[in-house]
């Protein structure tokens, strides 16, 4: 069976409006950033069984997972990745509330160079040079942002660690990227209806009993979180991956805007000689991406 690894309109609109989504996201989080983080990550888990429950009987897959819950592997596994993502969701969420959202964008910069990183240690995939040198200068990036601050910069690398090995791990789980989601929200959700109903019973809370806005903002933070996972899943499987790599660097190129110029964050001399860096570091990274794809469809045109 041959990979139709080919670019297609219909993927490039899923895959760019994935990134458009995550790229406002921090909008959106700043609206509700007056509220817990880990109420909203309980929300954000809650409300989004549902709609990624909607997307499997629209597909009819519902079966896989009831196969999933029947398999112990895939429980261990998905429980992994559920606690990965939790991570991620609450160091973004505190993040965008504490003012660090250019740390945010940062650490999703450096992910598919972390990436890149661990596929070589761990699966021991062999680098360009190109590759080596963006790694390089990546961690020289983050190696001047201590220096100057005197502290790491722990938001970007929880975020750059947890994503990395987040992506890592959801490849050993044998079902599709929508029912991996589903398999972690459910297994989140005990959990999360416990604290959100703790935090109704003891006034504490601001699901319906806070403002209207609040409800209807949590509310919505399932669909702003399960949508673009969902829509990406399914716009990666209609790219080629050099486009998919290009692409990735939509979404932090978005926060960073918007940090900068909608939330007024301060840049400071360590990050005016770091993010140059990051970017320099990404154009070396995605070099080597191109020139393979470019050869592969040479090598098309010539069969």
């Amino acid at each position: 069976m041959t990979i139709d690894n080919r670019d297609t309109p219909r993927g490039f609109a899923f895959a760019l409006s994935a990134y458009l989504m995550w790229g406002i996201l921090p909008i959106y989080m700043k609206a509700i950033s007056h509220i817990p983080p880990v109420e909203i990550i309980a929300h954000r888990a809650l409300w989004s069984v549902p709609v990624a429950g909607a997307v499997l009987l629209i597909l009819r897959r519902v079966q896989d997972i009831a196969a999933a819950f029947r398999s112990p592997r895939v429980l261990a596994m998905g429980a992994v990745t559920a606690s990965l993502i939790t991570v991620n969701w609450g160091t973004y969420v505190w993040a965008i509330a504490n003012e660090r959202t250019v740390e945010a964008a940062l650490g999703y910069y450096i992910n598919p160079l972390f990436s890149v990183m661990l596929g070589a240690i761990l699966l021991r995939e062999r680098l360009t040079r190109l590759q080596v040198a963006a790694v390089a200068l990546a961690a020289a990036a983050v190696a001047v942002l201590t220096w100057d601050t005197g502290r790491l910069p722990m938001v970007a690398l929880i975020l750059t660690g947890s994503w990395g090995f987040y992506s890592y791990f959801k490849k050993s789980l044998p079902i599709g990227p929508n029912q991996g989601f589903l398999l972690e929200v459910l297994l989140l959700s005990p959990a999360a209806l416990a604290w959100v109903a703790w935090l109704g019973l003891t006034g504490k809370g601001h699901f319906l009993a806070g403002s209207a806005a609040d409800t209807w903002l949590l509310l919505g933070s399932g669909v702003i979180t399960a949508a673009p996972l969902l829509v990406y899943a399914n716009g990666a499987k209609l790219l080629r991956l050099s486009t998919i790599g290009i692409m990735q660097y939509i979404a932090p190129t978005m926060i960073f805007l918007i940090a900068v110029f909608v939330f007024g964050e301060p840049l400071g001399r360590s990050r005016m000689i770091a993010f140059p860096m990051i970017w320099a570091a990404l154009v070396l990274y995605s070099v080597p991406m191109l020139q393979q794809a470019r050869r592969a469809r040479s090598e098309r045109r010539g069969g």
